[in-house]
């Protein structure tokens, strides 16, 4: 039974990942059956078994995730983002996503409250089957950053991210076409209360001092340092699958030993950029 499940759960992690990467295109039971290697007249049962929804909902929380996302970090109109997530009027989007995530569009773009949006989409986790990481072992050189330091939930970091962002484009002293961005968390979400949780949201600067601000941004550096460094792709929703793989698969068998400094991302591509699946993001580990 225990094989069996398994299956059921990597064919339902197949469903959900081909969704995510088709959401622009025409999905039928048929063709999401024939992704999860299951008869039509079952997939529905397995699905709702797993997932606690239906595949129709499935499908239109993931196209209002995206939409949320493009309201939130883009200037799109809001009928070109009705329009991208399927409907055919900016009153039936504003209806669906106010069923969903209690704000208009308008009002999640003003201020979103993501503690709540988070709650909306906190679906379950389908354990992953692990793939070999291509770790690399590289000299970082120290980096003279900015940063905005989050504290609290983890729910809220994408507010965090809304203040640097704000930062980056009111005082162009972090062009995001130009700089790096990194994210380094002090603790595990995992493992800590909400409360205790850190993580500092970080660019690249070419100087050593930051103005005054209401953001909150101020400078520091990562310091340079021998690293191993894995690419994770996709969701950052995953990440703690690559970070897992580094600490339990790669360490013990490289002879390596750590150095007193936390893992951490550099963020190579962004969620209102590109399409999830595209996202790429190497993971630091700091070694002698």
């Amino acid at each position: 039974m225990k094989a069996l499940s398994e299956r059921h759960q990597q064919s339902i992690l197949r469903v959900c990942e081909y969704i995510q990467q088709h959401l622009d295109d025409a999905l039928d039971a048929e063709q999401l059956s024939d992704v999860a290697a299951c008869s039509r007249f079952h997939f529905h049962r397995v699905f709702m078994a797993f997932m606690g929804l239906s595949t129709t909902r499935y499908i239109q929380l993931a196209k209002l995730r995206r939409a949320s996302f493009r309201l939130a970090f883009e200037q799109h109109k809001i009928i070109d983002i009705a329009l991208e997530a399927g409907f055919s009027s900016s009153e039936a989007f504003t209806r669906a996503f106010k069923n969903c995530f209690v704000q208009t569009p308008s009002q999640f773009r003003n201020q979103p409250n993501w503690q709540h949006w988070h709650s909306v989409l906190q679906l379950p986790s389908i354990p992953r089957e692990e793939i070999i990481l291509n770790v690399k072992i590289v000299d970082f050189p120290t980096k003279q950053i900015a940063y905005v330091q989050h504290c609290g939930a983890p729910q809220q970091v994408l507010d965090s991210a809304a203040k640097f962002i704000a930062w980056r484009k009111q005082t162009g002293l972090s062009p995001i076409e130009s700089s790096e961005t990194f994210g380094i968390p002090y603790s595990d979400p995992d493992t800590v209360a909400p409360e205790a949780f850190r993580l500092d949201i970080c660019g690249t600067i070419s100087q050593t001092a930051i103005p005054s601000n209401p953001f909150g941004v101020i400078a520091g550096t990562i310091p340079g340092g021998r690293c191993a460094v894995a690419r994770h792709y996709g969701s950052h929703d995953n990440i703690r699958d690559t970070v897992y793989q580094l600490y339990r698969e790669w360490l013990p068998n490289s002879g390596e030993e750590l150095r007193d400094y936390p893992c951490f991302f550099h963020w190579i591509n962004f969620i209102h950029d590109v399409d999830e699946r595209e996202l790429l993001t190497d993971v630091y580990l700091p070694i002698k």
